[in-house]
C-alpha cells in the first residue's frame, strides 16, 4: 500500500516494492513496462518511470529501446530475447485482422492511441508497427484524418 502522505516519494516506494519483486526473478526476465506500473499502482506515467530510472540507477534492471527492462545488468547479460520483435509480431496481427475482413479496405483501422492501450506497448512502438504496415502495402495514412486499409490489390502477395 502506497503511503502518500509520508515523507518518502512515491515513485521510491514503488522501486522498493519492485525491488523486493526482483529477488524473485531470473537474469534476463522481463519486469513490469511502464504502462503496468501505471495501471497497477494508479500514478502517472512520469512516476512509474521515476521508479523504473531508479532501479536501473542501482544496476538491478536495465532496459533495452522497444523491448522492455529486463532484470541483471546490461550488456552481456543472459537477456531473453524475443523470436520476432513486438512491433512486428503487432503488424503481423493487424495484417491477419485485414486478411481476416475485421478491417475493410478503405476504412479506418484504431488509431495510435486505441493501439497502444490494446497492446500495451509505448507509442514509438505502435509508431514502428504502423510504418511496417505501410510499406508492405496493407494500409495508408491521410494526414489530419488516420490510417485506412489500403485497397486490397495493393496488399502484398502470400
Amino acid at each position: 500500500m502506497l503511503d502518500y502522505e509520508g515523507d518518502t516519494h512515491v515513485y521510491i516506494q514503488i522501486a522498493n516494492i519492485l525491488r523486493g519483486r526482483l529477488a524473485n526473478l531470473s537474469a534476463g526476465d522481463p519486469v513490469p513496462s511502464e504502462a503496468d506500473i501505471q495501471y497497477e499502482f494508479g500514478v502517472a506515467r512520469t512516476t512509474a518511470r521515476r521508479a523504473i530510472h531508479v532501479l536501473r540507477e542501482e544496476g538491478l534492471i536495465y532496459t533495452v529501446q522497444g523491448e522492455g527492462a529486463f532484470v541483471g545488468p546490461p550488456a552481456g547479460g543472459p537477456r531473453k530475447k524475443r523470436k520476432v520483435p513486438l512491433y512486428q509480431q503487432i503488424a503481423t496481427e493487424i495484417a491477419g485482422d485485414i486478411k481476416a475482413g475485421k478491417y475493410r479496405p478503405r476504412r479506418p483501422i484504431p488509431g495510435e492511441t486505441a493501439l497502444v492501450k490494446e497492446h500495451d506497448v509505448a507509442r514509438e512502438t505502435v509508431r514502428r508497427a504502423m510504418a511496417l504496415l505501410r510499406e508492405q502495402g496493407w494500409i495508408y495514412t491521410v494526414p489530419q484524418r488516420g490510417s485506412y486499409v489500403s485497397p486490397e490489390e495493393k496488399w502484398p502477395k502470400d
